[in-house]
């Protein structure tokens, strides 16, 4: 299921969630295994990524910020990938994703993508979607220590 999908035909951006990482273990029940999807006639490639309710928290803040006309940086942790968002890349006059594996391959691409309006109202219903199928459901009540949520 994606929780981002942006696309122009030529190029295109998805986060993909595969699923929860352990389910039924705490604390890790929480935690989703997700995948990062290039395409475009140049380039194509694929990169893990571990999401956990603070990223797709961050996600929403993001689209807000998105929203106002600004770039975000997500995801900007030693553990995950940078992805940078855009919403008009003045160079190219459309909005832009720039992702860069600095922890891992050091390859960094950079997609301008002509998307239609109402793109940002359509990332926002594919994070709802990813909340409804994998709702957070563990709490943690103090450092090292978790419990379901009631």
């Amino acid at each position: 299921m994606d929780l981002i999908h942006l696309s122009d035909g030529d190029n295109r951006f998805r986060v993909q969630v595969l699923g929860r990482r352990m389910p039924g273990v705490l604390p890790l029940h929480d935690l989703l295994d997700a995948e990062v999807l290039i395409e475009s006639g140049f380039v194509n490639g694929r990169l893990a990524l571990s999401l956990f309710p603070k990223d797709l928290a961050s996600w929403s803040e993001a689209l807000d910020t998105l929203a106002a006309g600004n770039e975000v940086c997500w995801t900007d942790d030693d553990r995950s990938p940078e992805i940078q968002v855009q919403a008009l890349n003045e160079e190219h006059g459309t909005a832009a994703v720039r992702i860069e594996d600095a922890t891992g391959s050091g390859v960094s691409v950079f997609l301008p993508l002509c998307l239609e309006e109402g793109w940002i109202s359509d990332q926002r219903r594919l994070l709802e979607q990813v909340r409804r199928v994998w709702p957070s459901e563990v709490l943690q009540t103090s450092p090292g220590a978790y419990e379901w949520r009631r």
